[in-house]
């Protein structure tokens, strides 16, 4: 099947690319790098460098490729970000989003369309404490950033036009994805971060006492949900995570560890718009796609580390 992939010289959309290419799709890209990498590109996908705000732009290629599946990440995903500039981050992720669903309906196929979106776990549930966690896909939304609002009304903006113009759709909640291609010199991806601040004998900074923690869960297994994605989970909402709790002190020492230093990490003040603890439960996305975890923290961080 032709399917389309925004955001894809990206760090998580680069992944699924190259996993639907290896299952023999025909892959679209449409990215305006602005974020993104040529070189996350896999050589067998067409590319278009394109804005998704861009509406003239997305009906010109939606309408000449017209793609069966749309696997939508193009975002601005910067949770502190979105904290400074709101505005930029609603017509990217809400605006931008719209744009796409639009261009997507317009564009006539034999076979039933399907889209794919990349949504927040980590950032739209409403933190009721550890005693909750991890949460289901049934707990309140509650996201106390514009990023996660952002995440939010992407959602239901998908479910108004999915009905407005008869396709299916899948929803993901990702928890705090890691792996090899994450910028190590954006806002978000505290392992890349860190790893590359060891690298080159610098301190990384943990924003609050470093008990923050995090649901991570390798970027391999996240685009492999993608490809389940392609035949099951019709109408669905899955959270795709392990359920399990790193804090950002744990982070740091893993890294460390796999990277032989020895160095302290120096503290910072937390940061306002982040979540203390989030942790997802998955159990649907395994009962549904037959999608579990296969990579644990520390080997995921050794696969960055083999990357730098």
């Amino acid at each position: 099947m032709k399917i389309l992939i925004t955001g894809g010289a990206g760090f998580i959309a680069s992944h699924v690319a190259d996993e639907y290419i290896k299952k023999g799709h025909k892959v679209v890209i449409v990215d305006n790098l602005a974020t993104g990498f040529r070189k996350n590109i896999n050589k067998k996908a067409k590319f278009y460098k394109a804005d998704i705000r861009d509406t003239k732009a997305m009906l010109k290629i939606f309408q000449k490729e017209k793609p069966t599946v749309v696997n939508h990440h193009a975002a601005d995903a910067s949770v502190i970000s979105s904290m400074h500039d709101p505005l930029k981050t609603y017509n990217v992720n809400v605006l931008g989003t719209i744009n796409v669903l639009i261009a997507f309906g317009s564009c006539k196929t034999k076979e039933k369309k399907r889209f794919i979106f990349s949504s927040t776990g980590g950032a739209i549930y409403k933190e009721k404490g550890e005693k909750f966690l991890p949460v289901k896909e049934d707990a309140e939304r509650g996201p106390i950033s514009p990023y996660g609002f952002s995440k939010q009304l992407g959602e239901d903006v998908i479910h108004f036009y999915a009905k407005q113009f008869g396709f299916e759709t899948v929803i993901f909640r990702y928890a705090n994805v890691f792996g090899p291609r994450q910028n190590p010199k954006g806002e978000a991806g505290v392992c890349a971060i860190f790893a590359h601040l060891i690298k080159n004998n610098q301190t990384p900074t943990i924003f609050g006492d470093g008990t923050k923690s995090r649901d991570y869960v390798f970027v391999g297994d996240v685009a492999q949900a993608s490809v389940l994605a392609l035949k099951k989970g019709a109408g669905e909402t899955m959270n795709i995570g392990t359920g399990k709790l790193t804090s950002d002190d744990k982070v740091f020492e893993t890294i460390a560890k796999v990277m032989g230093s020895h160095g302290k990490a120096k503290h910072a003040p937390a940061r306002p718009g982040e979540i203390y603890k989030m942790s997802l439960d998955a159990r649907k996305a395994k009962k549904i796609l037959g999608w579990t975890p296969k990579i644990t923290f520390e080997q995921g961080i050794r696969k960055i580390v083999e990357t730098l």
